[in-house]
């Protein structure tokens, strides 16, 4: 049999919440064999959405089945029946065999608020009727479908072979969607078929889950002591992967650097329509991309898109519209200034500098815009390095390292993390990617004696060395850094990665302790980058946020984002870079 994934999702759904239910009590049993928790979700009374998966299960490239029980029921019997097949698979030696076919996992309940209510005895059967598929609303902060997002969109990004959704009941049966999916065939003689109710088993043939392709689904019922019966007949009808949402995954893990930031660029770096940082990034990375492809194209197109600011028709900072935006926006300026030598680049990128400064030339206490929120870091410090170092004034580096020290001293937390602002000590993961980014491109462009360059450094690794422990098991960074049940989130994952191997490529970050967390960030993003450049889970634009729950409800966006674009265009060239200098480096070590 082929490599492939099989989920068995047990469904039941009520909602409820009482806050602090006793996952211990229920989850700690079913930790049987190499399975290890992994959290896929947070409910909306806080409480953690776990998984049970073994390492082999994160590896999309096994030639096992990969086997997922989710449990979204709150009774007494749906959980007995995830543990029953765990212990089962894992302990039995009749399931020996099958072990060295098929891997086990579970998701053991995706509603712990209403497995709370159950637990007081309350009926909610009548009050709370399971969620459709796919789910409505917007991820992941409908207070109605939260926890039928996260289900739904980890099961894209896991990709699945088969998902069974498990029904309670006292009948043994199982349900086969009608689909034209190949994979489905050999389970149509197993039961009956299902029509289009929108649960999860006739949706997901038809449905491509964050956007990685359809899944085959069964629906199973049966009493506990049945279950392992029908799992076998399911092992042994024949069926076989990938599934199409599998075999999309991996055809991105099989591309270059080189051809995702090509794929990338056809969608982002096409416009500057206002000078701020998202466009801007974009049309770095396209230069970027044409020095590493030696095209001259990208470049001529950059300074085309940017012809307008240079004759001076628009103002590269708008009167009386000072942001932070509008300061790093300007960073597209300092690389052309650096590509092309052209002393008009050097110019313009020295409008946003110069803010720095009051009317006598002074210093100021910090850049103007920065709103007292972490993302500043990044806003402001690069572009007055980079005017420093084209310009040989080192006041703009001082001014960099003042700004720098009044951010850490706003925001800085005692565990090394970045709160997003005083109004609230979240650690957003982008409000914690902006200042990883920041501070590496400070360091790229600052020579090895400048006195500022040894207490940003110190920030600098300081600051990664508190984000590694946060890295989850998928590669991935959260949208909040230390909270495991928020999502998994794209860009502060980019910008994070793109530190790291710009610290290993300029040599000030050890390769031995952070190569090997690049090593599991990339497929990671890889992954969550289509071929069309649409994208999976980038946090909306974020200002102040006043709680932890703001932040958990910020929108993911599923599909094409400039923001995302932006950032994804910078590793990628940044992670091509590095494979090129590590190729250069064994072909010198060969001569």
């Amino acid at each position: 049999m082929s490599g492939c994934c099989l989920v068995l999702v047990l469904a039941s759904v009520v909602s409820g919440g009482e806050r602090g239910a006793k996952d211990g009590e229920w989850l700690e049993g079913m930790r049987v064999g190499p399975l290890k928790r992994l959290n896929i979700g947070v409910t909306r009374a806080g409480i953690m959405v776990p998984a049970l998966l073994t390492d082999e299960d994160l590896d999309l490239r096994t030639t096992k089945t990969r086997v997922l029980l989710v449990n979204l029921g709150v009774s007494r019997a749906s959980l007995e029946s995830v543990g029953t097949l765990l212990k089962w698979f894992y302990l039995s030696k009749e399931a020996a065999g099958y072990r060295k076919r098929f891997l086990l996992s579970a998701v053991p309940m995706t509603n712990p608020d209403g497995w709370a209510v159950d637990l007081n005895g309350l009926d909610l059967s009548a009050k709370a009727p399971g969620p459709s598929f796919p789910p409505t609303g917007i991820a992941y902060s409908d207070p109605k479908t939260s926890e039928a997002h996260y289900l739904w969109r980890f099961i894209g990004m896991s990709a699945p072979d088969l998902v069974i959704e498990m029904g309670g009941g006292n009948r043994s049966a199982i349900g086969v969607p009608r689909s034209d999916l190949l994979q489905l065939r050999p389970l149509v003689e197993l039961g009956r078929r299902l029509g289009a109710t929108g649960d999860l088993a006739s949706s997901l043939p038809g449905q491509s889950p964050s956007g990685t392709g359809p899944i085959p689904a069964v629906l199973l019922e049966g009493l506990s002591r049945q279950l392992p019966d029908r799992l076998v007949e399911i092992f042994q009808s024949g069926f076989t992967g990938p599934s199409p949402a599998r075999i999309e995954l991996q055809k991105r893990l099989d591309r270059t650097p080189l051809q995702i930031a090509r794929q990338l660029a056809k969608r982002y770096g096409r416009h500057l329509k206002s000078v701020a940082y998202i466009p801007a990034l974009a049309l770095v990375g396209r230069i970027r991309l044409g020095e590493l492809t030696d095209d001259p194209g990208h470049l001529a197109d950059v300074e085309r898109i940017v012809s307008r600011y240079v004759s001076g028709r628009v103002p590269t900072v708008p009167p009386g519209r000072v942001s932070g935006s509008n300061h790093s926006g300007h960073l597209v300026f300092s690389e052309l200034a650096r590509v092309t030598g052209k002393a008009v680049y050097k110019r313009m990128a020295g409008n946003a500098a110069d803010l720095g400064f009051d009317s006598r030339g002074e210093l100021r206490e910090a850049m103007p815009g920065h709103l007292e929120m972490s993302d500043s870091v990044f806003m402001a410090c690069p572009i007055l390095v980079e005017v420093g170092a084209l310009s040989g004034e080192d006041r703009y580096r001082q001014m960099a390292l003042r700004h720098m020290r009044f951010m850490l001293s706003t925001n800085l937390r005692p565990d090394g993390l970045h709160a997003h602002s005083p109004q609230d000590k979240t650690a957003w993961g982008r409000g914690n990617g902006f200042p990883a980014l920041g501070l590496s491109w400070c360091l790229s462009h600052m020579r090895e004696s400048a006195a500022e360059r040894k207490p940003m450094l110190a920030a600098h690794r300081e600051h990664l060395r508190a984000l590694i422990p946060h890295q989850d098991p998928t590669g991935m960074w959260h949208q909040v850094i230390d909270h495991s049940g928020s999502y998994r989130e794209f860009t502060c994952t980019c910008m994070i990665t793109y530190a790291m191997i710009r610290g290993i490529r300029g040599g000030w970050l050890d390769v031995r302790r952070f190569g090997p967390v690049v090593s599991r960030s990339w497929p990671a993003i890889q992954s969550r980058i289509a071929v069309d450049a649409s994208l999976v889970d980038v946090c909306t634009g974020t200002g102040k946020q006043t709680s932890l729950r703001a932040y958990l409800d910020r929108k993911a966006i599923l599909g094409p984002d400039e923001r995302g674009g932006a950032m994804a265009l910078l590793v990628t060239t940044e992670m091509a870079r590095w494979q090129r200098d590590r190729l250069r480096q064994r072909q010198r070590a060969g001569r």
